[in-house]
Order: structure tokens, then C-alpha cells, then sequence
């Protein structure tokens, strides 16, 4: 079984922070050449700019992908630089807080369209370009793409004040499972990676500004710990690799063991 991403086109959104930017990193750093999209133009031009060996493998995208004529750009800008694309990882994503009982609230609107919606558009042209690519290579048989979307545990365990990042995330796991259903027949392959609580550098500001609140989601942990962005990111790697040739429309979870318990009421960053 082989894990290894080496020679493949990744594009990767959300890649200028957090998880995004954790998996792009270790893309490139298992050889896979990674186009970095996001909104933030600095931070992947602080990224992407540095000077060192893994230069040639990775480029970047800044623009907002919930507008369609990005997605277009993206791709386009993706196959004058690589060629190609292999493996597309929806990683951006928002996390904000909804009043459930104010019906002016348009958080949930905003975050199905950050969370869900832009990651269905860019799933569907990436997914054309894929099948596109494998009739003009002539491949009759054999993996021609897989696309891993990152969710979270909060689909499955939600909080009074997650409304709208809890419907988004369920409904990203539905489209997975959708889409998986409806790509197999391409030979493309969709998956997810569903996560807890992880180090970022929001729930660092959390933690500090919150007493108590690691030992509560380490109690509430089995493993008894928060998980680091490369345990996320080498999940990921397994999704999109042949290793995982057989392997389609699954909502993999990375969250220590949480979901197993009743009752989880701490929220998943």
C-alpha cells in the first residue's frame, strides 16, 4: 500500500493559515507540487515567496471562492503551472457564532456559502478538469483523482451558540457522500477528514483567555490531549493517496476518540 503523493498536483484552500496551511506544507514536503489558495495575499506571499529547495513545487492563488469566476481563475492558474491537477483538499473554512433564536441571524446563510457551497463549486471544475485529463491521457483504468474535504466533529456533536458552523459541516459531509456516489464511476474518489479540537492558533487565543478550557477538552478526550495540524494533515495524505484506492464517501475522524462519549458539549475549533 502506498501513501506516497510524490509527483502529484495538489490544489489546497485555506492555505494561508491554520489546517490549510499545515497540509499544503506537508504536501510539499512529501514532494507533491501545491497550489495555495486563500484570501490572504500576504500571508501566502510570506509563504510562497521564501526561497529554498521545495521552491519549484509550490504556488499560490489569492481570491475569494465563494465568487465563481475565481474558482475558473484558480484552476486555470493551477494547469499553467503544473500542468495538471491530482488532489484537491477543501481546507478553508469559518467558524463563527449563531444566535439560534434570532431569526436576522445570517450566519447560517454565511457559513453554508463559506463552508459548504464554495467547496461543492470547486469540487464539480476540478472534478470536470479530472476526467478531462484521464480521456486525453487515454487512462481506461487506474485512480484519476480524489478530492478530501475537511469538516468536523461539530456535524455530529454541536453547541448551543455552532448553529450555523454545525449545519454547514453536516452538510459538507452529505455533499462528500454525494459526490463520492456520483465520481465513482469517473474513477475519482471523495472523502473527508473530520476533526476536534486542534492547535491552531485560534484555540490557542482561546485557551488563553479561557480558564480551564484545555483540561475540559482533554477530560473530555479519551486520548487525554489536542491534536497537532500534521495529525490532520497526514490523514489527509492517506485520503488522497492510492493507498486509499478503495476508499470513497467516508467521513474519517480525527478527534481522539470525543465522539465516542455522551453528553460533549465543549466546542471543536
Amino acid at each position: 500500500m502506498s501513501l506516497s503523493i510524490q509527483g502529484k498536483t495538489a490544489i489546497v484552500t485555506g492555505a494561508a493559515n491554520g489546517v490549510g496551511l499545515a497540509i499544503a506544507r506537508h504536501f510539499v514536503e512529501r514532494g507533491a507540487n501545491v497550489m495555495f489558495a486563500d484570501r490572504d495575499e500576504q500571508k501566502l506571499v510570506d509563504e510562497c515567496g521564501a526561497n529554498g529547495d521545495d521552491a519549484a513545487h509550490k504556488r499560490y492563488f489569492a481570491g475569494d471562492l465563494r465568487e465563481k469566476l475565481t474558482v475558473a481563475n484558480l484552476l486555470s492558474a493551477t494547469i499553467d503551472a503544473f500542468d495538471q491537477v491530482d488532489i484537491l483538499v477543501n481546507a478553508a473554512r469559518q467558524m463563527t457564532t449563531t444566535d439560534p433564536l434570532d431569526p436576522t441571524d445570517e450566519s447560517v446563510e454565511a457559513l453554508l456559502d463559506q463552508n459548504m457551497l464554495a467547496s461543492l463549486r470547486l469540487s464539480q471544475a476540478v472534478a470536470k478538469r479530472m476526467i478531462q485529463q484521464s480521456v486525453e491521457d487515454g487512462r481506461e483504468d487506474g485512480p484519476v483523482g480524489s478530492i478530501v474535504n475537511i469538516s468536523s466533529i461539530a456535524s455530529r456533536r454541536t453547541h448551543p451558540d455552532l448553529l450555523g458552523y454545525s449545519i454547514s459541516a453536516a452538510a459538507l459531509d452529505q455533499a462528500t457522500r454525494s459526490l463520492a456516489v456520483a465520481l465513482a464511476p469517473y474513477r475519482i474518489r471523495v472523502n473527508a477528514v473530520a476533526f476536534g479540537s486542534l492547535m491552531s492558533a485560534s484555540l490557542k487565543d482561546h485557551l488563553s483567555e479561557t480558564d480551564g478550557l484545555r483540561k475540559e477538552i482533554k477530560d473530555c478526550t479519551p486520548l487525554g490531549r489536542i491534536a497537532s495540524a500534521k495529525e490532520v494533515a497526514g490523514a489527509v495524505q492517506f485520503l488522497a493517496s492510492d493507498g486509499a484506492g478503495f476508499v470513497t464517501g467516508e467521513i474519517l475522524t480525527v478527534d481522539g476518540g470525543r465522539t465516542l462519549l455522551d453528553n460533549v458539549t465543549v466546542p471543536a475549533h
